[in-house]
């Protein structure tokens, strides 16, 4: 029996995320404004764009003198994950009428990682729509909170923000990484990531780290069992297999 969404994992983890990632708003709306956009302009990037990676490549190209043009290029190219995001994430939640465009707006890094860390459907589905709608809400709120106080805001490292989404993803990869397999691929994809970083633009790297996981994974596991990769080795969230809320419970493996 499904568990309430007040005891649910999946809104819990999506709960969590969201507050984490919301907050890194308010160093978006700062910097885009320090980079030349006005208010409503940064404003209008965080609520229509609403992709991290892209945003802050858009604003960067601006404030080193791009075009709007090289700009608009740079964000396009790392918001290319959100289409094999919307790929995997169509074929597992199945979203219908209004719920896919705005499935299709939520989709991004920290929407995905919470709905596949859950290993029933109903906790996916849960995990998906909260963390993605409550990060949309919370980053437009604090992007607008940040280009208000533009440089009141000072350097937004020495707030930490900028470490609270890298910490967001950890506490989502740690429950996963119990099996061998699941370590040394996280293990080659940070190295490749911190190989990268030096060389190319902010945000190509975790683009980087994405070929490099594929690629172990197809022609390191092709010939594993069919079902292998969809879900986690261990449930992240052990009970008591009768517990109310036990993926084991729910789930027959």
């Amino acid at each position: 029996m499904p568990t309430t969404l007040r005891h649910s994992p999946g809104a819990r983890v999506g709960l969590s995320i969201a507050a984490a990632t919301g907050l890194y708003g308010i160093s978006f709306g700062a910097l885009s404004v320090s980079s030349g956009l006005d208010i409503w302009q940064t404003s209008a990037l965080s609520l229509l764009l609403f992709s991290g990676g892209s945003q802050f490549a858009f604003i960067g190209v601006i404030a080193g003198g791009g075009s709007g043009a090289a700009a608009a290029g740079a964000a396009a190219l790392l918001g290319i994950r959100n289409a094999v995001y919307g790929m995997q994430l169509n074929a597992l939640l199945h979203p219908r009428g209004w719920r896919r465009f705005a499935a299709a707006q939520v989709t991004i890094d920290e929407s995905l990682a919470t709905s596949t860390g859950q290993t029933v459907l109903v906790e996916q589905k849960r995990g998906f729509w909260v963390a993605g709608l409550g990060i949309f809400v919370l980053w437009n709120v604090f992007t607008l909170i940040g280009a208000l106080a533009g440089d009141a805001v000072g350097d937004p490292k020495q707030w930490g923000l900028d470490g609270a989404a890298v910490a967001a993803f950890l506490g989502l990869l740690w429950p996963r990484l119990r099996s061998k397999e699941a370590g040394a691929i996280a293990a080659v994809c940070a190295l490749a990531t911190v190989l990268t970083v030096p060389l190319v633009s902010p945000g190509v790297p975790i683009l980087v780290a994405a070929v490099v996981a594929g690629a172990i994974g197809w022609f390191g596991f092709r010939h594993g069992p069919a079902g292998e990769g969809l879900e986690p080795d261990v449930d992240p969230y052990p009970g008591p297999p009768d517990a109310p809320g036990s993926t084991d419970a729910q789930a027959p493996r």
